[in-house]
């Protein structure tokens, strides 16, 4: 008797089919073309979450850095007058500072430089 594969691979090639939903073309159509756009796809998932991180990060430090100078201080005066005055506020929670409660900035701009 002959055995076939025909269930196990209908659903591998039903699993690849769903995760290459919106791909374009041949991407979509032909497997082996779309096992290797969805491991590309993956790749490029895994490096963009720890890249996300680092474009976040330099967008709170460009708000915090306009902030101050609109304060008169610049950036590394401001972080060490916040450092020296025990002010354990984040980068994230200073630029939503920053931007949503600008007197409120002012005044932790007015405590870092009293802290120097």
């Amino acid at each position: 008797m002959r055995v076939t594969n025909a269930v196990p691979r209908h659903r591998r090639k039903k699993r690849i089919a769903k995760r290459a939903k919106g791909f374009v073309g041949g991407r979509r159509k032909l497997l082996k073309v779309t096992k290797e756009t969805i491991l590309r796809a993956d790749r490029y998932a895994f490096r963009d979450r720890k890249q996300r991180k680092r474009h976040f990060r330099s967008l709170w430090i460009t708000r915090i850095s306009a902030a101050a100078r609109i304060n008169g201080m610049n950036y590394s005066q401001f972080m060490n007058g916040l450092l020296k005055a025990e002010v354990t506020l984040d980068r994230k929670q200073l630029a939503e500072i920053a931007v949503s409660d600008p007197q409120g900035f002012a005044s932790l701009v007015e405590t870092a430089k009293s802290a120097l």
